[in-house]
């Protein structure tokens, strides 16, 4: 936190501010509260310090491998302007509502969805808002959806480290996060900015999962890392952390992502990271 604001020029709008007045001395100010029939037990953000490295398809395969143990699980897609749940699931009818409540989609294995792309005309559409809209409408996936009986909730959070993000874990009642990186060593840099964030912000964090860690041979089923052997051991000893899967780089992955079929495919790698999940229900 920042040094208090000048008392004179302080605006009295704590959205976004960082400032360690005196009115935050108790509770979370930031804190908001879902619709008073809402049930979700435990909250997981999936997280990275930038785009494009697979957070989005680690969420998913987090609910599946959380629904296949028999938890009611949910998603609640937090890239507001780079949405792709709904598309990962096969999700393509609106988000209904009824004036008191907002509804999110459910999926065939029953996976409750919400996704900026339910409020779009079409998948293509751009996202061109301020971050006042876009940090609005996070909250509002949170404050004005009714979320059924949900005992995991992975939120698909948005990359980075600014203010998207920081409403994200300033505002929702997180248990935990899990860190998703590439083996690239540039990559690796940019994670521990998103650590070094989770840490300052007091948000447990449950583990790494590395993604696109390696190609399988199709022959002899060796593990050819394309991208280079991970760089990770000095960033988990500095800060304890554990590597809890390596995600391959697997055709049908893929495929069941862009088909929106990611609950038929079963990635058993997930498996080590969906345990360490687990232990927030003991």
């Amino acid at each position: 936190m920042s040094e208090n604001k000048n008392p004179d020029t302080c605006d009295h709008n704590c959205d976004g501010c960082e400032a360690n007045c005196a009115s935050r001395t108790t509770g979370n100010p930031f804190k908001i509260e879902p619709k008073d029939k809402t049930v979700i037990r435990h909250m997981v953000g999936v997280v990275s310090g930038k785009g494009g490295v697979g957070k989005s398809l680690v969420t998913s395969l987090l609910a599946c491998e959380m629904n296949r143990r028999g938890y009611h699980t949910a998603v609640l897609d937090g890239d507001i302007t780079g949405p792709s749940q709904g598309k990962s699931f096969g999700v393509h009818e609106s988000l209904m509502g009824d004036g008191t409540y907002a509804y999110p989609a459910t999926t065939k294995t029953g996976i409750q969805v919400v996704s900026t792309n339910m409020l779009l005309d079409s998948d293509d559409t751009p996202v061109i808002w301020r971050a006042a809209m876009v940090t609005n409408l996070l909250k509002q996936f949170y404050t004005e959806v009714l979320w059924t009986d949900v005992d995991f909730m992975f939120v698909d959070m948005p990359p980075g480290t600014g203010d998207v993000p920081l409403t994200a874990f300033q505002s929702y009642p997180l248990d935990g996060i899990i860190i998703v990186t590439t083996p690239q060593e540039l990559v690796e840099m940019v994670v521990e900015k998103a650590v070094n964030m989770a840490e300052k912000m007091n948000i447990p964090i449950l583990g790494l999962v590395e993604n696109m860690a390696y190609v399988e041979c199709p022959d002899c089923g060796r593990k050819i890392r394309v991208f280079g052997e991970p760089h990770l051991d000095d960033l988990m000893q500095k800060h304890s952390l554990k590597l809890l899967a390596e995600i391959p780089l697997r055709q049908e992955i893929v495929k069941a992502a862009d088909k929106g079929t990611i609950e038929d495919v079963e990635v058993k790698e997930i498996g080590p990271a969906a345990d360490e999940v687990e232990k927030l229900n003991a």
